[in-house]
């Protein structure tokens, strides 16, 4: 340990946390109630508090002190003084020590102890009373960190066009736990995913952008505590300027320095081969839940300020979650702590993009959401977040809380409207049994016009490109791809819930059989539903995201709330991987990334040489009769370029063809561009999601479109 002054000096109120300057340490931190905040520094260990210094404040809410001879790797935490008085919405503590919300190291092992409560467990006052027991040697700590040194893994960042972008879903530990050509020790963590073996992967499919699931420091739901579970997914945020140290190698796991260093590694190793990194990040709520919950930070030291509270009983907590809290990102401060965590991550980690969890909680105001609240706007016009993708998740759990189509500017947004779209299509069925039309597919394939054209009035009239609807089939929260084919009902029994957790009523649907089957018709009819939802998604306008997996048929057994699986329902089966369906996908990217009429930025109009036409199966442009049919399911989409003068640009015309229904179905051919295709073989097949037709001219002017199959042609030889 460091000899240090036992003096505390005035510091400087900015940046907040602990900083390593001048030969000593300063420290910042914000609370606009609190009456006294003390520092209180510790051993290595973290078990025996040395010193107990209190900050000089309040200015403008914020505590700060400078501890000369202070070095990095000092252990250390929070203890806040002011009113306990619940009913008011205070719960101040001082018996409780509290993490640094700014804390870029954390050390210790969060327990869920009954001292870790601001209230005695199991009073009859519940947490309207105070307990006064200490828990200073088991709560965690932060740890002063040292400047990050080498070149931020930024400077060789990637920046791919908005029209390029293919994401991939996937969580760091669950992708490389069972990969046989990755090692061992590294399975599981940061290196894992940058291991050459997970590149040549990533590579070979195409994407060009992974979406991780949240890497920030996490701990377990209590409820998880004593079941042999933990929160797998990791969306119980505690640390926002710390990346998990259970997602590390195990070599590096118990140091928090050398988990930063693995995780910025694991970002430069991304950018060199050509990837974009973008973190889910939880800001809506913390792991301290409702007023029956812990007290580990933010609760204790402001809870006024940082949580959003009932207007009607302050003693309670507003949630808009369902996970017992709402940070009030509206409160400047608090708006102040999310923009400087994402700093922090594209700026000191490298990272090239966010996507928000439950993200209309950080566009709330006392009217609702708001596309114009501070945070939005604060956001928008940062220098540094400019550089980067920006993400929402569209709805939450409060009253009006589905937002699609309603963030502004450069957001891009989860469209669960095209998965159910898209499953619908190919399983025969909509939601709760309803039928999705043809007008609904074509809608949803042509980047949902009606959610985010600037044109239509529910979206506020923001201008929003085709771009900013991002198309998936599944994600982390519900069923995979090989799942939905293959069940119709969810199977969460091993969550230890009695199957009552995980959403109800997913649209799925399993061919005759519930799990896995050797009947040859249902295996084909799920192979060719499966194999068209995959070219849906990838030959549709707007941005694809694939789910980590469905590539290759990994499956969790029905279970559609996986959270806390943290083993082989949880992670990737490659063992059982089917070679053949991923060559399937990097071929759908290959034809995306080849042809821009499957990826235009703009929307179709009719002074746009670029146009989209719709036809039936018997030859004619879809007429209103059709588009209402409610027995008529298949239909062709004509995409035309009518090229630039001088051949800048040359004309293209590209024809696809869908068929959900079990039965073959010959489709009339529409004519191409004047000009293209001459001949007899006017048109070119380049695609069969079913794998009946190979690669080849067209001749005639039908085609049999298979069954459960999506055909792409081009026009020419």
């Amino acid at each position: 340990m460091n000899a240090f002054s036992d003096v505390l000096l005035p510091g400087r109120h900015e940046p907040l946390g602990a900083t390593a300057r001048d030969g000593g340490v300063n420290f910042a931190v914000f609370s606009a109630h609190a009456t006294r905040v003390e520092l209180c520094l510790y051993d290595d260990a973290g078990t025996t508090e040395l010193k107990r210094l209190a900050l000089q404040g309040p200015v403008d809410g914020l505590w700060t002190g400078f501890v000369p001879g202070l070095r990095p790797g000092q252990v250390y935490g929070l203890r806040a003084h002011g009113p306990h008085a619940p009913r008011e919405g205070h719960r101040f503590n001082a018996s409780k020590l509290l993490l640094d919300p700014y804390a870029r190291e954390i050390v210790g092992e969060f327990r869920c102890l009954p001292e870790d409560h601001g209230y005695p467990l199991g009073h009859p006052d519940g947490p309207l009373a105070l307990d006064e027991r200490d828990n200073g040697a088991t709560a965690l700590k932060a740890r002063v960190a040292a400047p990050l040194a080498g070149v931020s893994p930024r400077a060789n960042a990637p920046r791919h066009a908005p029209a390029d972008v293919v994401l991939y879903e996937v969580h760091v530990k669950g992708f490389s736990m069972r990969h046989p050509e990755i090692p061992e020790a590294l399975r599981g963590s940061y290196a894992g995913l940058a291991h050459p073996a997970a590149i040549a992967h990533f590579k070979r499919l195409g994407v060009t952008t992974l979406s991780l699931l949240p890497v920030q420091h996490a701990v377990d739901e209590p409820h998880l505590f004593g079941t042999g579970l933990r929160n797998y997914w990791g969306y119980n945020t505690l640390g926002f300027f710390a990346p998990d140290p259970r997602l590390a190698s195990g070599a590096v796991r118990h140091d928090p320095a050398a988990v930063a260093a693995e995780f910025r590694a694991m970002v430069h190793a991304l950018h060199e081969a050509g990837l974009e990194v973008v973190l889910d990040v939880v800001y809506n709520h913390t792991p301290e839940g409702n007023e029956w919950g812990p007290t580990l930070s933010l609760r204790g030291l402001d809870q006024k300020s940082y949580y959003r509270l009932d207007p009607e009983d302050p003693s309670k907590l507003q949630n808009f979650t369902a996970c017992g809290n709402t940070v009030n990102v509206e409160h400047p401060r608090v708006t102040q702590l999310v923009l400087d965590s994402l700093r922090f991550w594209v700026g000191e980690m490298g990272v090239d993009g966010f996507r928000f969890d439950l993200a209309p909680v950080l566009g709330r105001t006392a009217q609702g959401h708001d596309a114009a609240a501070p945070f939005y706007t604060a956001l928008r016009q940062d220098p540094l977040l400019a550089q980067v993708h920006l993400i929402a998740e569209p709805w939450d759990a409060a009253p009006g809380g589905y937002q699609l189509g309603r963030f502004p500017g450069r957001f891009m947004e989860w469209n669960d409207k095209f998965r159910d779209a898209a499953r619908g299509f190919w399983l025969g069925h909509g939601p709760e049994g309803t039928t999705i039309g043809r007008g609904e597919f074509a809608r949803r394939f042509s980047a949902s016009s009606d959610v985010f054209d600037p044109a239509t009035p529910t979206n506020g009239g923001g201008a929003r490109s085709p771009l900013a609807s991002i198309n998936f089939l599944a994600v982390h929260d519900g069923y995979t791809l090989a799942d939905l084919v293959s069940y119709a009902g969810k199977h969460n029994e091993a969550n230890g819930e009695d199957n009552r957790d995980g959403r109800d009523g997913e649209l799925c649907g399993n061919f005759g059989v519930e799990g896995p089957t050797d009947d040859p018709a249902i295996r084909l009819a799920r192979e060719r539903a499966r194999r068209g939802m995959l070219a849906t998604l990838l030959l549709s306008q707007g941005t694809p995201m694939l789910y980590s997996g469905d590539e290759f048929g990994n499956g969790q057994g029905g279970n559609n709330n996986a959270y806390c699986q943290d083993n082989e329902i949880g992670w990737l089966d490659w063992p059982s991987a089917d070679d053949g369906l991923i060559a399937f996908t990097a071929e759908l990217v290959r034809l995306r990334q080849a042809h821009g009429l499957l990826r235009h930025a703009r929307w179709f109009t009719a002074d746009d040489p670029v146009s989209l036409r719709w036809f039936h199966p018997e030859g004619h442009e879809m007429r209103a009769e059709d588009w209402s049919d409610a027995d008529g399911h298949a239909l062709s989409a004509l995409l035309q370029d009518a090229g630039e003068p001088g051949a800048a640009r040359p004309a293209e015309s590209l024809l696809l063809m869908a068929n959900p229904s079990e039965h073959a179905l010959r489709v009339r051919l529409p004519a191409p561009i004047a000009g293209q295709g001459a001949g007899t073989a006017r048109w070119q097949l380049l695609l069969d999601s079913t794998g009946e037709t190979s690669p080849s001219p067209l001749s005639g002017d039908t085609f049999l479109v298979p069954a459960r199959g999506l055909v792409l042609c081009r026009a020419g030889g």
